[in-house]
């Protein structure tokens, strides 16, 4: 928004658009997985109150990326939207991405937490792993030449993931 208010959007606003809603989201899917990983290592607690703000905050940005992808770029053209999925496979991953978003925003509350149970609410949240290495991908298979971004977002998630995977093997260990 501020770029579009300063006239700081480049001659394809578009793309700027698309650019900068799926880099914050994947900020934030990295931000919300550090969650855990900081409240355990330096005894953050307090980051425990902001990580369902984080976690919407991603839902509305990947909001943002996929409207900005059906309808300022496609014009809400289903056709061309599956037509273009074979030609760029990176449309099937980012969407694979967004549609498992879907359930972890619906059930963020805590009356959800309640319906589901703790441990039933704890492995529906899980898919954000999935999803977050669908975004990853999707970036990977976006870029044509660059990757770096792509491959440290990549490095950051697999950090997050490899604490998660270690703090799992000492505690059933």
């Amino acid at each position: 928004m501020w770029n579009l208010l300063t006239g700081n959007l480049s001659a394809n606003p578009i793309k700027d658009i698309t650019e900068a809603t799926g880099t914050w989201t994947l900020r934030f899917v990295m931000i919300t997985l550090a969650v855990t990983p900081l409240r355990r290592i330096f005894g953050w607690n307090f980051l425990g109150r902001v990580r369902r703000m984080v976690g919407l905050s991603t839902f509305f940005y990947a909001t943002l990326h996929f409207f900005t992808y059906v309808y300022l770029d496609q014009f809400f053209d289903i056709q061309s939207i599956l037509a273009d999925i074979p030609k760029r496979p990176f449309v099937l991953a980012g969407f694979t991405a967004f549609v498992l978003f879907i359930p972890l925003a619906v059930t963020s509350t805590a009356g959800w937490v309640r319906r589901l149970g703790g441990k039933r609410w704890q492995m529906l949240h899980r898919l954000i792993y999935i999803s977050a290495t669908a975004g990853v991908v999707h970036y990977l298979w976006l870029v044509k030449a660059d990757t770096q971004h792509p491959v440290t977002y990549g490095v950051i998630l697999a950090v997050l993931l490899g604490y998660r995977i270690m703090e799992s093997i000492k505690r059933s260990g």
